[in-house]
């Protein structure tokens, strides 16, 4: 025999966020592999100049994402397991391991909000450094041509052209007149800047809104665990 009353709810109700955890575990996994492996951003992050690589934060950030998913997976498993088993000592190490969960989380919530823009920020700086050797006339021509061919991946990759408005424009322009070929063949020119920061922001709204989503569960959880865990233990059939 095991819990009986409301306890045994809140048994199979813990069990069920578990599952939950578990798949959103499994969803998070799945998302942070398509940021990392998603066309638009390898293409650009894995760019080179000369001896500059492309930022690699929001790789970082995607990487800690990969881990968190799996290990948020482990842990719903034994938080599921525990629930069945109305083990104490199961449901003890889950508790621990959900508060270790939800402090990490708030930090990187924190750390994510005061760095939000700067992803976008060193990518475009990065974009602005090959923009500029691009069309200058004062470096060698080897280098030129190399900064040639990592803004047009930018271009093709984005479907944009230019610094801003007015850089797009002239760049068309020279792109029309044969003096480069940098900007992609279809569309009207739009300010890569602009592409850039849709680009990021969207993906890390996106990880936050999961973040969030993982958080309230967790709450719910952490909960359900503690009162489980004491109903284990004043129970009369222990």
């Amino acid at each position: 025999m095991g819990v009986e009353g409301c306890t045994k709810c809140i048994k199979y109700l813990l069990f069920f966020f578990n599952f939950i955890f578990w798949l959103a575990g499994g969803v998070i996994l799945g998302v942070a592999l398509w940021l990392r492996h998603d066309p638009k951003t390898s293409n650009l992050l894995e760019l080179k100049f000369e001896d500059t690589h492309a930022p690699s934060t929001f790789y970082i950030s995607v990487h800690i994402l990969i881990a968190v998913g799996a290990v948020m997976m482990v842990v719903g498993f034994l938080g599921c397991y525990g629930a069945i088993q109305e083990s104490q000592c199961l449901l003890g190490t889950f508790f621990a391991c959900l508060v270790i969960l939800f402090a990490c989380e708030v930090a990187a919530g924190i750390w994510g909000f005061m760095h939000k823009d700067t992803v976008s920020k060193e990518m475009i700086n990065f974009y602005d450094s090959v923009y500029d050797k691009a069309v200058s006339d004062s470096i060698i021509k080897d280098s030129r041509q190399t900064a040639l061919s990592v803004l047009k991946v930018f271009h093709e990759t984005l479907s944009c052209c230019g610094k801003d408005q007015l850089s797009s424009v002239i760049t068309a322009a020279s792109d029309a007149l044969g003096f480069s070929n940098v900007c992609p063949q279809s569309g009207a020119p739009v300010s890569c800047h602009s592409r850039i920061s849709h680009l990021f922001s969207d993906k890390i709204y996106l990880i936050g809104i999961a973040a969030l989503v993982v958080a309230v569960i967790m709450i719910f959880e952490m909960i359900f665990s503690m009162v489980l865990c004491c109903g284990i233990r004043n129970s009369p059939v222990y």
